[in-house]
């Protein structure tokens, strides 16, 4: 004889037919019993139900007519008088509260003198149907109706309610899918470059298809993994990716998506997500941008929103039972422990981490390389294509974003009817990472623009100004700047009634000699407007630039003590007290630079001022205009400045001719054997 359990019946009930047949059971059952249950009428009389007081009252009137009058329970909150009157069959069963029974039969009754009696407890046996309510004789598809009818709205308030509970909480119902391996799309192939990560991955996929192996290393717990990294990199297609080469099936679920907004709801979401994977045997969960659940515990007053951080604990841990050890979680965040502080439990749960990086220049040339080959080849100009060039631009761009600019490259190429190209390519840049400008908005405003031509040129030439004050030849310059294009056209996106664009370098050390010449280049806007309209002349156009120039200076003077022996992160010690100096200090180090950036920009007022006209003539100067004119200044005006090792060099290579308002030579800068790399050291010593 089969052995029953409670686990057999519930693997029985996911049988959609069985549980539609029962449904359909137990309904059928409910219309019977509702059917039988039903008050029959043994008296012959059929009942009119009624609660108008108005039939009572009416009664002197209809004396003749009346057989006779019967008032049932005349104690009970709810009398009932029972009229019968001659040649009709029915009697009328008439509801009145307890205090209106009793002006009733004074006032009308008796005072009118129309005969009645109380009546018996046999007669009421016999007639049970005449103290029943309208609802209670009538079928149960008339009551079930009737019931509809009078709470249509409350009704269809709770369905929706319901509806939205199971949405916003996923462990309500059955929302978690599971995608077979054959389904996924993609495969390891598509991870362009990442040699690096391609091998975690590999390594990951042979401890998880020898685990025999591992476990004679004393290895037996569950390889969970944990992917880190900036938006985009392709941690999403990676869990896809290894489920599809595993062969194994998917369920997808998203951290946010797991808190349902009451007690209990993640865990409850997490313990469903689990068993449907046990289900499974074998099974990769995925848990998307999860950064949520790596904070440290224990910090807020509300202790229950550590009850979903501490379900994934003991799930990760595999300590729930032997069913999970085909089960595999990986978890994507956006952060990771060297740059946000982790939950250290959560943090050794994990026994494979990944970080993934943004690409570098090869690997962005090659992926702009596949982009473009998945289009028509009719569509995609080679022979005008300048891959290198466009990877260079496109520094510290995700694979997800490369692809948004070649996306929008072939969108302006459908609009304009043209092909995809290296100018194309660059625009589609543009506009992702600027967004739409406009000349309209400045069109009418020349002594805005002129403002803002000068602001821009002003960053320019404090961006150029080590490479002119080294003697370079102007081909060189050119080649090491980082200048895209000067624009004075209005961008929406930014504010800004124009913009200087130029391509970030790949992700590095900066020393601090580079991070004092970033502080010189963000005001080189403000400076020049000083330079040319006064210093109450400073526009609003500023606050960007000295906002950034502030963080720049807070890292230098206060995180890193780079002017300071004492190597200490000094915002560790706000909670006891700022130090008192520390404000002066930035203070005074941004007057050094911003006296320097103003001396700089004095250097090259003359080509400002000639270039300021072309610019506003022009609205836009790329970086081969921009070169091509200063080309043209070293011969038509050229100039002498003073070189960093205090030598002077002619910008033309020819006699000095220094300016009238030339400023001093400059100081000589520290140089900077100090690097921005050691913050996090500094921040652990302090």
């Amino acid at each position: 004889m089969p052995k029953f359990s409670f686990n057999s019946l519930v693997q029985s009930l996911r049988n959609t037919r069985l549980r539609n047949a029962l449904f359909s059971l137990l309904l059928l059952s409910a219309i019977i019993i509702s059917f039988e249950s039903a008050p029959k009428l043994l008296h012959s009389s059929p009942v009119v139900y009624s609660q108008d007081v108005s039939l009572v009252t009416a009664l002197p009137a209809q004396r003749d007519k009346l057989e006779y009058l019967l008032i049932a329970q005349p104690s009970s909150e709810s009398p009932r008088y029972l009229i019968k009157f001659k040649g009709q069959p029915k009697i009328v069963s008439v509801k009145v509260p307890n205090s209106t029974h009793v002006n009733l039969e004074r006032e009308v009754l008796l005072k009118n003198g129309i005969p009645y009696a109380i009546a018996q407890p046999e007669w009421l046996a016999a007639n049970q149907t005449v103290l029943q309510d309208e609802e209670a004789q009538a079928g149960f598809f008339e009551s079930a109706g009737g019931f509809m009818a009078r709470n249509a709205v409350g009704l269809l308030l709770l369905v929706l309610m319901v509806v939205a509970l199971k949405k916003s909480m996923p462990g309500l119902g059955s929302s978690v899918s599971v995608t077979r391996p054959e389904k996924l799309k993609g495969s390891m192939d598509d991870l362009i470059g990442m040699e690096d990560i391609k091998r975690e991955v590999a390594h990951l996929e042979s401890m998880i298809r020898n685990r025999e192996l591992y476990k004679s290393h004393n290895i037996d717990k569950p390889f969970n993994v944990m992917l880190t990294g900036p938006a985009g990199t392709g941690k999403t297609k990676l869990a896809g990716y290894l489920a599809k080469q595993l062969g194994i099936p998917l369920i997808q679920a998203s951290g946010s998506g797991l808190e349902s907004g009451l007690v209990g709801g993640g865990s409850k979401t997490l313990n469903a997500i689990y068993k449907k994977a046990c289900d499974q045997g074998r099974c990769l969960i995925f848990l998307d941008e999860a950064q949520s659940l790596f904070m440290p515990r224990g910090r807020g007053e509300r202790k229950w929103d550590d009850d979903t951080a501490n379900t994934l604990l003991g799930l990760l841990d595999g300590i729930k039972s032997d069913e999970g050890n085909g089960v595999i979680w990986v978890v994507a965040s956006n952060f990771d422990d060297a740059n946000s502080e982790m939950d250290e439990a959560m943090l050794r749960r994990f026994a494979v981490k990944i970080n993934f990086r943004l690409p570098n220049k090869a690997e962005r040339r090659e992926l702009l390389r596949v982009f473009l080959k998945h289009k028509d080849e009719q569509v995609v100009a080679w022979d005008k294509l300048n891959l290198d060039y466009v990877a260079e631009i496109t520094a510290n761009l995700s694979p997800a974003l490369l692809e948004t600019v070649v996306d929008r490259a072939s969108m302006i190429a459908i609009e304009e009817g043209s092909t995809i190209d290296t100018d194309l390519l660059f625009r589609a840049f543009e506009r992702s990472a600027i967004g739409l400008t406009d000349r309209a908005a400045s069109a009418e405003k020349d002594r805005q623009r002129e403002r803002v031509a000068l602001h821009e040129l002003g960053h320019f030439f404090v961006q150029v100004d080590p490479l002119l004050r080294q003697g370079l030849p102007l081909d060189e310059v050119k080649s090491q700047s980082s200048l895209l294009k000067i624009s004075t056209e209005s961008v929406s996106k930014l504010g800004a009634l124009g913009y200087v664009l130029s391509a970030s370098p790949d992700a590095g050390l900066q020393t601090l000699e580079e991070l004092e010449q970033d502080v010189m280049q963000l005001y080189g806007g403000v400076a020049a407007e000083e330079l040319f309209y006064g210093a109450r002349g400073i526009s609003v156009g500023s606050q960007n630039d000295i906002q950034k120039a502030t963080a720049r200076l807070d890292l230098m003077v206060n995180q890193l003590s780079m002017y300071s022996r004492s190597k200490l992160d000094y915002r560790q010690f706000k909670h006891d007290g700022a130090r008192e100096d520390a404000v002066r200090e930035v203070e005074h180090k941004s007057d050094e630079l911003y006296s320097r950036t103003l001396d700089t920009v004095a250097d090259y007022r003359p080509w400002m001022t000639k270039l300021k006209d072309t610019l506003m003539e022009r609205y836009v100067l790329s970086k081969d205009e921009v070169f091509e004119l200063i080309g043209e200044l070293q011969v038509s005006d050229p100039m002498a400045i003073t070189s960093a090792e205090s030598s002077t060099v002619s910008l033309a290579h020819t006699s000095r001719n220094s300016l009238a308002d030339a400023s001093a030579p400059q100081p000589a800068r520290r140089q900077a054997s100090q690097q921005a790399a050691p913050q996090e050291d500094i921040a652990m010593a302090t």
